[in-house]
């Protein structure tokens, strides 16, 4: 799979010193998905490493693409997923992260089917707002959040493409059509040209719960599941000062949910409690095992002599109906 994109030639293999094993996000599959960056799985020259690997969609300034990279390095919290090493400076940018098999949010709908269940948007839910609680809690903003910067994975979603709205447009400037950005899910007042704040993260974690539930992030109230009927609608607020918390959202989504002090042998946290064994659908934990069984594929024959190697594609399993 020639894989082209911002941040390496087109045709070619190599990002910095990795050779790309295939993109993680397939249009085909699930078209019409906006994705903040260009993602890939590869692998390090040694070929001991798989890493998920970003470049800046056409259009993103790199410098900005940058910061944003270098700031989640610090970023906390079991549920994200921040880089882990940044192109040198003078390179073109690029940033990666240990590799998880993992779907983004639309693939995850478009392999099942359809709509997530119901048990399924709950853990995501509590998941990504205990996550952005952390963030808050750093004194930070996602202002990326999107379905499409949603990766499940096994044992729990990933939050990926932060500071996607900062990195797309300076503060000030209208954000309408800009490059990679979800309008699906970007706070109006972040439209405009505000700056990113916590409110606006709940904003797009309505908008991504929506898509979970309906495939779309602005659905009709009667196209909600009853957990979301009340919730999304206020998390889509134009007026942030009307949206919710993030504890209410945890509350409403896990209010079944009993969490248990840290160190006691079970759950801490209530995403814990709800991203147990069957959290996700088995059409999707089936797609996951292809993902890993094909990227380890790929690593034997990235392995073998230069002669023999083909251009592997990793790719999950096409939705059946």
């Amino acid at each position: 799979m020639p894989a082209s994109g911002a941040g390496h030639r087109a045709g070619s293999r190599q990002i910095g010193p990795y050779t790309v094993v295939t993109r993680l996000d397939d249009r085909s599959i699930a078209p019409g998905a906006v994705v903040p960056e260009h993602r890939f799985v590869a692998r390090s020259p040694d070929g001991d490493r798989t890493v998920l690997l970003s470049t800046p969609v056409a259009g993103v300034d790199g410098q900005r693409f940058m910061a944003e990279a270098d700031a989640s390095r610090y970023l906390l919290g079991p549920w994200v997923l921040p880089a882990t090493e940044l192109a040198p400076p003078g390179d073109r940018p690029w940033h990666a992260r240990p590799y998880v098999p993992a779907l983004p949010l639309p693939t995850a709908l478009a392999v099942y089917g359809g709509p997530l269940p119901e048990r399924t948007v709950r853990a995501l839910g509590v998941a990504l707002a205990e996550s952005l609680a952390v963030l808050h809690g750093q004194r930070l903003s996602h202002a990326g959040l999107c379905p499409a910067a949603v990766l499940l994975a096994a044992d729990g979603p990933r939050l990926t493409c932060y500071g996607a709205v900062r990195a797309a447009s300076p503060e000030g400037t209208p954000r309408h059509g800009v490059p990679g950005l979800d309008a699906g899910s970007l706070p109006p007042e972040q439209a405009a040209g505000g700056q990113p704040r916590p409110l606006g993260d709940v904003y797009a974690l309505g908008a991504t719960l929506a898509y979970a539930a309906t495939g779309y992030t602005a659905p009709e109230r009667d196209e909600l599941p009853l957990v979301l009927r009340s919730l999304v609608p206020r998390c889509l607020a134009r007026d942030p000062a009307h949206r919710p918390q993030l504890a209410d959202i945890v509350e409403e989504l896990a209010s079944h949910v009993v969490s248990s002090p840290a160190g006691s042998g079970s759950a801490a946290t209530r995403a814990e409690a709800l991203l147990g064994p069957g959290w996700l659908p088995a059409r999707v934990v089936a797609a996951l095992a292809h993902q890993s069984a094909a990227v380890l594929s790929a690593e034997v024959e990235l392995s073998a002599p230069a002669q023999a190697r083909t251009d592997p594609a990793v790719a999950v399993p096409r939705p059946s109906h």
